[in-house]
């Protein structure tokens, strides 16, 4: 009996033990654990996989629908922005007119003014020379008759 003899006695033995103790059923149930483990953590990783894409598409909507949304209120500002500058424009525009159509009303005005002005002083003027012509033709006798004549037509014509 040599040592290898013993040796393969020792082995059978060894192998007898684990088979005995259900050695292999323990490691392949662990292992059939684990592996179960293993598919339910991927299982678990799929769904949560799944579900990031669906939030990462929400959101990508959500900006998508935030961008159209700023968009539409930058263009209704530029066109709110565009009305209020024509708007202005106009007004200014009417002011501007009311503003020439009081300048050229208060031109006219003057211009009529000056004009009685001038009449006026015309008038003065003519009635100064006339007076003194007349003063200086019409003796105190014609001043008399001219006098008497101017009042008579005077009453009949109040009459």
């Amino acid at each position: 009996m040599d040592a290898t003899f013993w040796a393969f006695v020792g082995l059978i033995i060894f192998l007898g033990i684990i088979f005995y103790l259900k050695v292999p059923g323990t490691i392949t149930s662990a292992l059939d654990a684990r592996a179960d483990k293993i598919r339910d953590e991927l299982d678990e990783a799929k769904r949560l996989r799944e579900e990031a894409q669906q939030l990462m598409a929400e959101y990508q909507r959500k900006r998508k629908e935030a961008e159209q949304e700023a968009e539409d209120i930058v263009a209704a500002a530029k066109k709110e922005a565009d009305a209020l500058k024509e708007e202005a424009r106009v007004k200014s525009e009417e002011y501007v007119a009311r503003r020439e159509a009081l300048a050229e009303q208060k031109i006219a005005q003057a211009e009529q003014d000056a004009m009685s002005e001038v009449r006026a002083s015309a008038v003065e003027v003519a009635i100064t020379a006339a007076e003194k012509l007349i003063g200086d033709k019409v003796t105190a006798s014609t001043k008399s008759s001219l006098f008497k004549s101017s009042l008579a037509e005077v009453k009949d014509r109040l009459n």
